[in-house]
């Protein structure tokens, strides 16, 4: 766990982003319905989903 609050949320926003990225990536290069749902530690909600092909 990261003790700094600070640091802690900054590290959060990048992987975040991260993850955010990776999720829509392999739903392009996949052709996979990708569903994303993340809380912060305040309990935000952050959320992907891929569109629907249909």
């Amino acid at each position: 766990r990261i003790e700094n609050s600070t640091n802690r949320q900054v590290t959060f926003s990048k992987r975040r982003n991260g993850i955010m990225k990776k999720a829509k990536e392999i739903s392009v290069l996949c052709d996979a319905q990708v569903s994303l749902v993340i809380f912060s530690s305040l309990g935000k909600m952050f959320e992907y989903c891929s569109p629907s092909t249909t």
